[in-house]
C-alpha cells in the first residue's frame, strides 16, 4: 500500500517542525559546568577511587558527560540534579566544611548508600560501574569509623556535665528567637518522646520529641505531608563514652526545632528550622538565609516529609 503525497508531504512537515524544536531547545535551559576544584577531599587511594566511581559525577566539580547527557531536555534534568547534588556535599570544596562537618557528611553518606538510596537507581542504569558493592560499603564505613574514634572519660567530664545541665535548666528562654523568627519551645519537655539515636561520627545522643499534633499525625501515618501546627525538637547531648562501654549524656550540644508552618515557610515545605548552641542556647545562624540551609539537608529525609528520626511503625506512641 503506497502512500499519497498528501500524507508523506504532512509527515515530512510534522518531522521538520520536531526537528526544529529540538534544535531549538538546544540554546536555552541551563547546563552542567564545572567550576574550579579549590579545596578536594584528601582520602586513601581506596576509598578515592570508590567516591570517583559512585558519587564524583554529581557530587563534585569534575562531572563528567557523554554527548546525549549534553542534549535537552535531558541535560536540563541532569543539570539540577547535580546542582542539588552539590548543594548537599561536595568532594571539590571538602576542605571548605570544619571537621565536624565532614565527618557528619561522610555518615549521612555510608547511611544514604546502606539504605540503598544512593547511588541513585537511574545513575546506577546508565553508569552500571556506580553500582557498590558489600566491600566497598565496609570500606567506606572502616574509613569514616576510624576518623572519629572513641573518646573515653574520666568522673572529672561527668561532674562536669552534671553542672552544665543544672546551669541549663535555670536558663532563661523567654525571649529566644532564630533569625527565621522561629522561637525557643520551653515546652517541650512535657512532649512524647518519638525516637533516640546514638551518632558514632560526632559521638551524641539525640532525643526526640513531638507536639500532640505530629504524634498523632504519625499514629495515623498522616506524615506526607506532616498537618500544619506540627512541631518536633531534637535535644542533642555530648555524649560521654566508657571503657566498659557505657554511653551516657554529657553537655549539651543543641536543641533542633521544626515547625509546620505552610504560610510562613512555603519555599521549604513548609518547615521553619532553628538550631539553639550549647547550655546558653545560642541560635544558629545570622540571617533568615540559614533555613534553606537546614531544609537541603532535610531533603534526604522527604520521603518522611523531611523528617529524621521518625519512631518505627507501631511503636507504641501513646
Amino acid at each position: 500500500m503506497q502512500l499519497s503525497h498528501r500524507t508523506i508531504r504532512r509527515s515530512s512537515i510534522v518531522i521538520g517542525i520536531f526537528t526544529l524544536f529540538v534544535i531549538a531547545i538546544q540554546f536555552i535551559g541551563k547546563r552542567v559546568e564545572n567550576p574550579p576544584v579549590t579545596a578536594p577531599l584528601k582520602a586513601p587511594a581506596e576509598v578515592a577511587e570508590i567516591l570517583r566511581r559512585a558519587c564524583y559525577d554529581c557530587h563534585s566539580n569534575e562531572t563528567k558527560l557523554t554527548w546525549y547527557d549534553n542534549i535537552a531536555p535531558v541535560s536540563w534534568l541532569i543539570s539540577s540534579d547535580v546542582a542539588e547534588a552539590r548543594s548537599r556535599f561536595n568532594f571539590s570544596t571538602w576542605d571548605t566544611l570544619s571537621p565536624a562537618d565532614q565527618q557528619g557528611r561522610l555518615w549521612e553518606m555510608v547511611n544514604m548508600v546502606q539504605n540503598g538510596k544512593m547511588p541513585l537507581a537511574t545513575y546506577i542504569a546508565a553508569h552500571p560501574a556506580a553500582k557498590l558493592t558489600a566491600k566497598d560499603l565496609a570500606v567506606l564505613k572502616k574509613y569514616v569509623t576510624d576518623g572519629s574514634p572513641s573518646k573515653y572519660h574520666d568522673t572529672a567530664v561527668i561532674n562536669q556535665a552534671d553542672k552544665e545541665f543544672h546551669s541549663f535548666q535555670k536558663t532563661n528562654t523567654a525571649d529566644l528567637v532564630a533569625a527565621n523568627g522561629v522561637k525557643y519551645i520551653p515546652d517541650y519537655q512535657s512532649w512524647q518522646v518519638i525516637s533516640t539515636t546514638n551518632r558514632f561520627d560526632n559521638h551524641s545522643i539525640r532525643v526526640v520529641y513531638a507536639n500532640p499534633i505530629a504524634v498523632k499525625a504519625i499514629q495515623a501515618n498522616n506524615i506526607h505531608p506532616f498537618p500544619e501546627g506540627s512541631a518536633v525538637v531534637k535535644v542533642v547531648w555530648n555524649s560521654i563514652e566508657e571503657q566498659n562501654g557505657d554511653i551516657t549524656p554529657g553537655s549539651l550540644n543543641s536543641v533542633q526545632i521544626m515547625i509546620k508552618d505552610n504560610k510562613r515557610f512555603a519555599d521549604s515545605k513548609g518547615w521553619g528550622y532553628a538550631k539553639f548552641n550549647g547550655i546558653n542556647l545560642k541560635p544558629y545562624g545570622s540571617t533568615p538565609m540559614f533555613n534553606t540551609t537546614c531544609y537541603n539537608c532535610h531533603k534526604a529525609a522527604s520521603e518522611n516529609d523531611y523528617l529524621f528520626n521518625l519512631p518505627l511503625p507501631k511503636s507504641g506512641l501513646k
